[in-house]
């Protein structure tokens, strides 16, 4: 890549070529991916190494959280296509075919989240807890999980840290396509996400708390569209792309390692 030259104050000047030759936006998403993963290795580190050292680690899961689990797998692994077509695309300038693909990923992504949430609500309701989550009323939890959370506390608390992280990345995921596809008109719709999810979600539900993420997103991206407005191009969308197939990949270790590791075979 040739230098590119400036007049400044009346003299000619050059900057440096950016590093390894590609542009600085794309350098700067493998240096978020890489402490990204240092993150993800830790809390899966954590999780394995408590199966290693705990003596009867508990198998919660049944038929049912496996094929829900498989369900998001399979939706995870659609968006890495989806996001696929949206870069290549983008390469060939078809920008309504980029926002199409740019949209199914998005709705995998979506479909993912509430899977998971489903589940989340599914085994806090039969007493797969942590103490900071609030009581289910009407519910009372059943023998086997009221058990794993007492008896082995670092099962919930590495199942809902790892999961539960996971799945923060993809909806902040979802947020970065929806920017990326639509800018400003995606404010009004996320903001709408976030009145219904604040509503929809019962006070004692974490979701109902978790939803905030939605507002504090939308903020967030209101500055960024709004302060610097810009037409997002062909990098813009690769460099989504690495994120959401990094989300993808840390997905392919979850799911074996804390799901069909730990399934109940009768």
């Amino acid at each position: 890549m040739a230098d590119v030259a400036v007049e400044q104050h009346g003299v000619a000047a050059a900057y440096e070529p950016s590093l390894f030759g590609t542009y600085s936006k794309k350098i700067g998403m493998w240096l978020f991916l890489l402490s990204d993963s240092l993150t993800f290795g830790a809390l899966l580190y954590a999780y394995s190494y408590g199966r290693i050292s705990t003596p009867n680690w508990p198998t919660p899961f049944h038929s049912e959280s496996i094929r829900n689990a498989t369900l998001m797998t399979a939706f995870l692994l659609t968006s890495s296509l989806t996001m696929v077509l949206a870069v290549r695309a983008s390469v060939f300038g078809k920008g309504k075919a980029v926002r199409g693909w740019l949209l199914a990923t998005m709705a995998c992504g979506t479909a993912f989240v509430i899977l998971h949430g489903h589940e989340w609500s599914n085994l806090i309701a039969e007493g797969l807890t942590l103490p900071v989550f609030p009581a289910v009323p009407g519910h009372e939890a059943s023998k086997e999980f009221a058990n794993v959370s007492r008896t082995v506390p670092q099962f919930p608390a590495t199942f809902f840290g790892l999961t539960g992280m996971h799945m923060l990345h993809v909806t902040l995921g979802v947020i970065y396509l929806g920017i990326v596809a639509l800018r400003k008109k995606f404010i009004p719709i996320l903001l709408g996400l976030w009145l219904v999810a604040w509503l929809a979600t019962p006070s004692y539900s974490p979701f109902h708390y978790g939803a905030h993420v939605l507002l504090l997103a939308a903020i967030a991206a209101s500055v960024i569209v709004f302060l610097k407005p810009k037409v997002y191009d062909s990098s813009d969308v690769e460099v989504a792309g690495l994120y959401w197939h990094f989300v993808d990949l840390v997905w392919m270790f979850i799911f074996p390692l804390v799901y069909l590791m730990s399934t109940r075979i009768l």
